[in-house]
C-alpha cells in the first residue's frame, strides 16, 4: 500500500511542485489565489442625498420607492424615487399650531397617514393632491399602524389595525370613493378591538404587524415599551374583509402570550426582514430597554411564530438614559441601530458589531432610520440632511461565521460561486469530523478539497482507518478528470487492494457477516462502474495479479465477467471441473470463437449438452472448426458417444444445409464407422450428379472400400460413371445390383452389351445357372444366343438353350421381314417423287393482260415479273425491293454479286443480230452462264411469295410505316 502511495505522489509531483512554488508568493496550500485585486466595497455603503430642504425635516417615511417627508409646519413633500426630479408638494392646510407627530406609509406607497400632536389624523392618497381629515380618528394620538398586506389596494386599505398612545388597538378601513375624489367619510369605520396593558396599566402601542400563516391562521404582533404580545387566530375563509375582531375576541378574558423585559426606553420598535416581495418575513428584531431581542419566524408553530430568540445586550457605550437608541432596521444577517450620532450594525449570527458609522456634528442629531422593504434601502435623516445606505453583498463573509460556529451546510450554500472559500469550509469540516472521530464524513469532505493528497492519505493510514481511507480514495477517484489517466490507474489499483484486504478481514469474522456482504456489494459495484471500466480494462493484468495474490477466485471470475474476458471464466470453470457452469457461460454470451476454443475440453465430459448448445447456436458456429474436437472425442469414445457427433453433423447437413466438403466427408467417415445402414441412404440422398455432390468421391470410395461397404462402393462407382468397375463389384454382392448398373450407359450400346456379357459370363461360369443365363438374354435386347454360347462348357447340351435358339431365330426372321417391308416402302416413295418431278416440268400458269403487280399496282406485263403458285404476281424489281431488306447480310452480299455478274453479261452487241443461244454460251472456263446466274437470283428472290411465305410471318412485329418517315406520312394525311 505504501508503494502505491509513493507512486501516486510521484504522479502528482508536478502539480505539487507548482503549488509549492505558489505558496512562496502567498498562495495557500489549497491552490486557490486568496488575493483581492481591488478594494472591496463595504456592505453598508452610505450616500448623502443631494437635497437641501427649505425647512427642517420633521418626519420621513418611504415604501415601494415612494418617499414622503414633512417639512416645517404645513408642508408635505412627496417624491417618486424613480422620478426624483419631479417632486410633489402638498400643503396640509392647517392654520393652528398643530405639528406632525408621526407618518405611516403602507407597503404599496399609496396610503399615507399623518398623525398630528393634537390627536388628529390626516389621510393622503398617492393619486390625489388634497389632504383629508379622518373625523372618526379624532381624539387619538396614533403611535402605530398595522397595514393589511393581503387585502389592501391602491384605493382601499382593507381592514387595518391602529395603535394609540393610550394602549387601545382599533380596527379601521380607509377607502377612496370611485365616483368622486373622496367619499363623504374616507374612514369607513373605526372601532376598538383590544387594549394593551403593562403592570402599571394601559401602555402605548409602539408597533403593530399583521402576518398570515398556514391554513388561514393570522398572527398579530403588538409591542408596548416593555412587552411583546402575540395574537393568534383563524379568520374563516371568505370573511377576511370583516376584519380581525374575532382574533382579539378570543383573548377578551385573558391576556395573550407575551414577553416582557424590565428596562424601559420609553418606547420600543420592531423590525422585520422579508427576503422577497409579497412573501412573509423570515426574521425579526425588537429594540427595547434591555437590548435587542432577535430571532426567526416559524409559521408552523401553533401559538407563537417567534423562534430561535436571542437577546443582544446593549454595550457600555449605549446608555439608555443619555445615549439611547432611536430606531432599528433588520437585514438578512444584521440589524442596524440608530444612535443620536452614529449607526451600529450587529451581525445576527454571532452578535458582534461589524460596522459603525459616525456622523459629523454639522449634520445635526440623527432623527429616524427606516428601510424600504421592496428595494432593501435604508434611509436616515436629521433635521437638515437625508442619507441612504445601499446593502451590497451582505452574505460575503457569512460563511466564515457559520464555519466558526461549526455549522457547515449553510457556508457551502453561500460559497457556491467562490470555490476558494468553499475549499476552506470543506477542509474545516473535514478536520472537525476527523477530530470527532467521524472518519467517513471526514474522508468525504477531504476528497472535495484541494489539500495535498499524500498528507490526507497518510493521516488516515496513521489513524488505522482503512474504511475511511477507501472512502477518501473513492471520492477522489470520482473527482478526477478523464485525462488524468495515471492517477486514475493508481487509485483504482490501490482501492482494489484495500477492498481485498478489508474483505479478507471481514470474511474471517462471523460477527461481521452483514458488513462483509455490504462491502462485497460495494466492491462489485466499484469493479463494474462504467467510469472505472476503461481504466480497469487497460490495467486488467495488474488487477488479475492482485486478485490471484489474495487467492480469491470468486472476485477474479466476477472481474473477468465484467471485463468480458469469458475465456478466463470458462478456463476457470474447466479447471475446477465445473463443466456445466462453463457451458452456461458460453451459451449465455454466445461467442463463437470461445465456443470453438473451449469445445474440445467440454465435449469430453458433457457431450450431449455441448451438442445441444452447438445446435442452439445454429449457423453462428463454423462446423469445420468443431471437427477437430469431434475427431479427438470420437477416437476415444464409445459408439453411443459417437452418436452425439453424428447428431451434430446431421444437423449441419440436413438442417443448416452445409455444403462444406470437410463436413460431409467427416459425416461419411462416422457413418462408415458406426452406421453402415445410414451410409447408403446418405449416398442415395446426395444424388448421382457429381456437380451437386458435396463429399469427396475418391475419399468416399476409399473409405467404403476400407470398411467393406460394397454396395456403397457400387453407388460411388455409378456416380463416377465407372460402370465396368461398378458391375464387377456388384457381381460380388448381387446379380440384380449388377444388372441395374449395366443399364446405366444408355447412350453407349457397345458398353452396355459389354457389361451384360460380364453378367452373363458370371452367371454361366460362376453360378453355372443356364436358366439365369437365359434370363439375361431376355433382360437385354443387345445380347444374342450366339454371344453367350462361348461361355458354356462342353457338357451343356443343346436342350438347355433350345428355346433360346428358337427365339433368336424367330427374332432374326422378324427383323428380315421388317427390312423387306421398309425396302418396298422406299421403292414406292422414289417412284412417286419421280412422277411429281415430271408433272412439275409440264406445269404452267396463265396471266391476263389486265393483271397488275401486287406491290406497285401497275400493269404486270410491262416489265419482267414473277408468278407464284398462290396467285400473287410481282414485277421483278418490285419483288427485289420488298425482299432485299429482309435478307440476311450474307445473302444480300451474294445477291449484289450476282446482279453485277448479270450486268456484265448483258453488254449490247454492235449488230442487231443476237447470236443463237447466246444465253447458253459459256462465258469462259470457270465462269457461270447467264442462265445459271438468273437461276441463282431466282433462288434468292423468288424462293417464296413475299406475302404468303415466312418473310411475312417474320415481319409481323414491324410497323406498317417506317418510324423515320412517320412524321412525313402523317403530314401527308393532314
Amino acid at each position: 500500500m505504501a508503494s502505491i502511495l509513493d507512486e501516486y505522489e510521484d504522479s502528482l509531483h508536478l502539480s505539487v511542485s507548482v503549488q509549492q512554488s505558489r505558496a512562496t508568493v502567498g498562495i495557500p496550500h489549497s491552490g486557490y489565489v486568496n488575493a483581492r485585486l481591488e478594494k472591496e466595497t463595504p456592505i453598508f455603503n452610505k450616500q448623502r442625498i443631494d437635497f437641501a430642504p427649505p425647512e427642517k425635516i420633521n418626519s420621513l417615511v418611504v415604501s415601494s420607492n415612494q418617499l414622503c417627508m414633512s417639512l416645517g409646519k404645513d408642508t408635505l413633500l412627496r417624491i417618486d424615487l424613480g422620478k426624483p426630479d419631479e417632486p410633489n408638494q402638498v400643503e396640509l392646510g392647517r392654520k393652528d399650531e398643530a405639528k406632525v407627530y408621526k407618518m405611516f406609509l403602507d407597503h404599496t406607497g399609496s396610503h399615507l397617514l399623518i398623525a398630528l400632536n393634537t390627536s388628529e389624523c390626516l389621510y393622503l392618497n398617492r393619486s390625489v393632491q388634497k389632504v383629508r381629515a379622518l373625523s372618526r380618528w379624532k381624539g387619538h394620538l396614533i403611535e402605530s399602524v398595522g397595514w393589511n398586506k393581503f387585502l389592501g389596494s391602491e384605493t382601499n386599505t382593507g381592514p387595518i389595525l391602529v395603535g394609540t398612545s393610550q394602549g387601545q388597538i382599533y380596527e379601521a378601513e380607509i377607502s377612496v370613493s370611485e365616483g368622486s375624489l373622496f367619499s363623504t367619510n374616507p374612514d369607513q369605520y373605526f372601532r376598538q378591538v383590544y387594549t394593551l396593558e403593562e403592570e402599571s396599566g394601559p401602555a402605548p402601542v409602539c408597533c403593530l404587524e399583521i402576518e398570515r400563516g398556514l391554513e388561514g391562521k393570522f398572527f398579530i404582533i403588538a409591542t408596548t415599551r416593555k412587552r411583546l404580545f402575540q395574537f393568534v387566530g383563524k379568520v374563516p375563509e371568505g370573511t377576511e374583509q370583516q376584519g380581525f375582531s374575532s382574533i382579539f375576541a378570543v383573548h377578551a378574558d385573558h391576556l395573550p402570550s407575551f414577553q416582557e423585559f424590565p428596562a424601559n426606553l420609553g418606547f420600543s420598535e420592531i423590525a422585520f426582514y422579508t427576503p422577497k416581495l409579497r412573501s412573509n418575513p423570515r426574521s425579526f428584531a425588537w429594540m427595547m430597554g434591555n437590548g435587542v431581542l432577535y430571532g426567526t419566524l416559524d409559521y408552523s408553530h401553533p401559538d407563537s411564530i417567534l423562534s430561535d430568540e436571542r437577546v443582544w445586550v446593549y454595550p457600555p457605550d449605549i446608555d439608555i438614559t443619555m445615549n439611547k437608541p432611536i430606531s432599528i432596521v433588520l437585514t438578512q444577517f444584521h440589524f442596524l441601530l440608530l444612535l443620536p450620532d452614529r449607526v451600529k450594525a450587529v451581525c445576527t449570527l454571532n452578535g458582534q458589531v461589524v460596522f459603525q458609522d459616525l456622523f459629523l456634528e454639522k449634520f445635526g442629531l440623527l432623527a429616524r432610520m427606516i428601510k424600504d422593504p421592496t428595494v432593501q434601502q435604508i434611509w436616515i435623516h436629521t433635521e437638515k440632511v437625508v442619507f441612504r445606505y445601499h446593502v451590497q453583498r451582505e452574505s460575503r463573509d457569512v460563511w466564515k461565521m457559520y464555519m466558526n460556529m461549526n455549522k457547515f451546510d449553510l457556508p457551502k450554500e453561500y460559497c457556491k460561486d467562490r470555490p476558494e472559500c468553499l475549499d476552506i469550509v470543506l477542509a474545516k469540516e473535514a478536520e472537525h469530523c476527523f477530530q470527532n472521530k467521524r472518519y467517513l464524513d471526514s474522508a468525504k469532505c477531504y476528497a472535495l478539497t484541494q489539500n495535498y493528497f499524500e498528507e490526507i492519505a497518510l493521516k488516515f493510514i496513521e489513524a488505522k482507518q482503512e474504511e475511511a481511507l477507501m472512502e477518501f480514495l473513492i471520492k477522489k477517484l470520482s473527482n478526477l478528470k478523464p485525462l488524468e489517466k495515471t492517477q486514475t490507474t493508481l487509485l483504482t489499483t490501490w482501492l482494489t487492494e484495500l477492498y481485498l484486504n478489508w474483505l479478507g478481514i471481514l470474511q474471517g469474522d462471523p460477527s461481521q457477516r452483514n458488513l462483509y456482504l455490504d462491502t462485497r456489494e460495494k466492491f462489485r459495484t466499484f469493479l463494474s462502474s462504467p467510469k472505472n471500466k476503461d481504466c480497469l480494462f487497460n490495467n486488467c493484468a495488474s488487477i488479475y495479479e492482485l486478485l490471484a495474490s489474495h487467492g480469491d477466485t470468486e472476485y477474479m471470475v466476477y472481474f473477468a465477467v465484467i471485463m468480458q474476458d469469458y475465456e478466463r471464466v470458462v478456463a476457470h470453470h474447466c479447471q475446477h471441473d465445473e463443466y456445466d457452469e462453463a457451458l452456461n457461460v458460453l451459451s449465455r454470451h454466445r461467442d463463437k470463437k470461445l465456443f470453438h476454443k473451449s469445445s474440445p475440453v467440454l465435449i469430453q465430459h458433457i457431450p450431449k449438452k455441448v451438442v445441444d448448445a452447438w445446435i442452439s447456436m445454429g449457423s453462428r458456429l463454423d462446423a469445420r472448426n468443431l471437427i477437430p474436437a469431434l475427431v479427438n472425442y470420437s477416437q476415444s469414445a464409445s459408439t453411443q458417444q459417437i452418436n452425439e457427433a453424428i447428431r451434430y453433423m446431421e444437423f449441419c447437413v440436413y438442417q443448416l444445409e452445409e455444403t462444406q466438403q470437410a463436413i460431409h466427408n467427416y459425416l461419411l467417415s462416422l457413418y462408415a464407422l458406426c452406421r453402415p445402414d445410414s451410409l447408403l441412404s446418405y449416398l442415395e440422398q446426395a444424388g448421382t450428379n457429381p456437380n451437386r455432390i458435396h463429399y469427396d468421391l475418391k475419399y468416399a470410395l476409399r473409405l467404403c472400400a476400407e470398411h467393406g461397404h460394397h454396395r456403397a462402393c457400387v453407388h460411388i462407382y455409378k456416380v463416377m460413371e465407372l460402370y465396368e468397375e461398378a458391375v464387377d463389384l456388384a457381381l460380388q454382392v448381387d446379380v440384380d445390383l449388377a444388372k441395374s448398373c449395366a443399364d446405366l450407359p444408355e447412350d453407349d450400346e457397345e458398353l452396355r452389351k459389354k457389361l451384360w456379357l460380364k453378367i452373363a459370363r458370371h452367371v454361366v461360369q460362376e453360378e453355372k445357372d443356364v436358366k439365369k443365363a437365359m434370363a439375361c438374354l431376355s433382360s437385354c435386347a443387345l445380347l444374342k444366343i450366339e454371344d453367350v454360347l462361348p461361355f458354356f462348357l462342353g457338357f451343356v447340351t443343346i436342350d438347355h438353350f433350345k428355346e433360346a435358339i428358337c427365339n433368336s431365330l424367330e427374332d432374326y426372321n422378324k427383323h428380315i421381314e421388317e427390312l423387306k417391308r421398309e425396302m418396298e416402302e422406299a421403292t414406292q416413295s422414289a417412284k412417286r417423287i419421280r412422277e411429281d418431278i415430271q408433272e412439275m416440268r409440264n406445269k404452267y400458269g396463265s396471266v391476263e393482260p389486265q393483271e397488275k403487280c401486287a406491290a406497285c399496282d401497275f400493269p404486270l406485263l410491262n416489265r419482267p415479273f414473277y408468278l407464284f403458285l398462290c396467285g400473287h404476281m410481282f414485277h421483278y424489281d418490285c419483288l427485289l425491293q420488298a425482299v432485299f431488306p429482309n435478307l440476311p447480310a450474307y445473302k444480300q452480299a451474294k445477291l449484289e454479286d450476282l446482279q453485277k455478274k448479270l450486268a456484265a453479261t448483258s453488254q449490247p452487241s454492235k449488230t442487231h443480230h443476237r447470236p443463237k443461244d447466246a444465253d447458253t454460251i459459256s462465258l469462259g472456263k470457270g465462269q457461270q452462264s447467264r442462265e445459271q446466274i438468273k437461276a441463282d437470283i431466282d433462288d434468292i428472290v423468288a424462293a417464296e411469295c413475299v406475302y404468303c411465305g415466312e418473310l411475312m410471318i417474320r415481319s409481323i412485329d414491324k410497323p406498317f410505316i417506317d418510324p423515320q418517315k412517320y412524321e412525313e406520312e402523317m403530314q401527308s394525311w393532314l
